[in-house]
């Protein structure tokens, strides 16, 4: 298979997702958008959307909600690539953490049925600072996270996303595992640093307490699962084990990967830091 005629793009409205069916698209290639408010719906937590979604579908790009470190992911993992195998989609290409046991679980689990599977281990989102929960204390001035100075390797979604539209598209990545990072090691404060100097703005850094920080997330609504699921990430999975570069991006797409400050830089330009600037 050189060129899949239909591809399911799970969490195709995600930060990666959307990236990936844009790019898919303008390669010429027809996408199924895999999301509970897709035109054939898919939802990860009732099994019985899977096999409809899967219909004529020849790859998959596999994206977990809400983490693959979630209890019983492996296993949806595993009985999802199960059915695809079944459904003759061949190609399995699953959005994987770093440093993440459960998230190599999931990867074995996908290895384990007989298709043509890749796994992209990616770094925390550089846009995670400008589409997610971070932007609105960013607004507010300061971002406060149970995160010291451990540094992390930001990688630019749009990177990701050219890596898996690639994968997906030309094949030939067949039990290839790929390592997924920018290219320099920065910390939260230097990256919130970097965006004040990109704005004009003055945007703080605090190291909070995980019980501090928890707390806070519980005052804001916030269900406890996902309270445990993002301490877990902060305090064990930014503990330092993910403090070095991959070459990911360049073994696939032949180029450096972008550095967070460009990502910055375009981000910036459309406002999105900017308090009072419309979304």
């Amino acid at each position: 298979m050189t060129s899949p005629a239909l591809t399911l793009v799970l969490g195709g409205t995600g930060k990666t997702g959307r990236r990936v069916v844009r790019r898919l698209t303008d390669r010429g290639h027809k996408v199924r958008i895999g999301s509970r408010n897709g035109g054939i719906p898919f939802d990860w937590n009732d099994a019985t959307t899977w096999q409809p979604a899967l219909a004529g579908v020849d790859a998959v790009y596999v994206s977990y909600q809400p983490d693959l470190a979630v209890p019983g992911a492996p296993e949806a993992i595993g009985a999802f690539a199960e059915l695809a195998v079944r459904a003759e989609a061949r190609r399995l290409v699953l959005l994987s953490g770093r440093g993440e046991p459960e998230a190599e679980a999931c990867e074995k689990a996908l290895a384990a049925q007989d298709a043509e599977w890749t796994v992209l281990r990616a770094a925390f989102f550089a846009q995670n600072f400008s589409e997610g929960d971070f932007l609105g204390p960013i607004l507010d001035g300061a971002l406060a996270l149970p995160v010291g100075d451990v540094k992390e390797p930001f990688v630019d979604a749009d990177d990701i996303a050219e890596v898996a539209a690639t994968v997906l598209a030309e094949g030939g990545h067949t039990g290839r595992t790929y390592d997924l990072t920018g290219p320099r090691l920065l910390t939260f404060a230097q990256a919130t640093t970097a965006i004040g100097a990109a704005t004009g703005r003055e945007i703080g850094y605090v190291t909070v307490p995980v019980e501090g920080y928890a707390a806070e997330l519980a005052a804001h609504g916030v269900p406890a699962d996902v309270i445990g699921l993002l301490t877990y990430l902060f305090t064990e999975v930014l503990d330092g084990r993910n403090a070095h570069l991959g070459d990911g991006v360049r073994q696939v797409l032949g180029r450096p990967a972008r550095d967070f400050t460009e990502h910055v830089a375009e981000a910036a330009a459309t406002g999105v830091w900017t308090p009072g600037t419309p979304s």
